[in-house]
């Protein structure tokens, strides 16, 4: 299905693939476009003014704002453009938000899109980090090897190693770090295994 084309200001012309409505904080931008080949995220200054709301350039900065002089988005010049970072609001990437609508079908005509390490939005970021690692022990607990033991038993296992263990027995000298590993079948061999270990120290 045509859409329709955008012309840019060196009188290029590009196709329009597909649009959605984008959800920006309090500003529902109606009929963002998708276009081939435009790699910046552009917005028109007509739309905005359409939707009952303000735009005001000033030498360095640009604002939209509703009819009750509210701001609702703010953006900062760069050389001759000015630009709104989507980021800085509560809402994700507008790249996660057309990989999400092209994924679920909401919208027909855009290209599969796939996310990029580097266009990770925040929202996807907080979800995918890991707890902070726990910061090296600058005196150690123990003074001599033996003195503190540090054991953990895992399991039962999901898939069985070749011969049957599912059980995992962990032992770690505080002092040297030197770590034994046990394979058990069941957890009431640990306590065996236990008196064996502390009959060969």
């Amino acid at each position: 299905k045509f859409l329709g084309t955008v012309k840019f200001g060196n009188d290029q012309i590009a196709p329009i693939l597909g649009y959605v409505d984008l959800v920006q904080g309090a500003v529902t931008i109606k009929r963002v476009y998708y276009v081939e080949g435009l790699n910046h995220n552009l917005f028109s200054v007509r739309q905005f003014c359409d939707a009952d709301l303000e735009v005001a350039f000033r030498k360095s900065t640009c604002f939209i704002r509703d009819l009750r002089g509210n701001d609702l988005l703010t953006g900062s010049r760069g050389s001759d453009l000015y630009s709104i970072t989507l980021q800085s609001t509560s809402s994700p990437n507008p790249i996660c938000l057309m990989a999400k609508v092209t994924s679920s079908d909401i919208v027909v005509g855009l290209p599969k899109l796939k996310f990029v390490k580097d266009h990770l939005c925040s929202s996807c970021e907080l979800g995918k980090a890991k707890r902070k690692s726990f910061h090296t022990k600058l005196t150690l607990s123990s003074k001599r090897r033996l003195h503190l033991l540090h054991m953990d038993l895992c399991g039962p296992m999901r898939v069985a190693s070749i011969n049957g263990k599912r059980y995992v027995l962990v032992i770690v000298d505080d002092y040297s770090r030197y770590t034994l590993t046990h394979f058990l079948r069941s957890k009431d061999e640990a306590p065996e295994v236990l008196i064996d270990f502390l009959r060969l120290v």
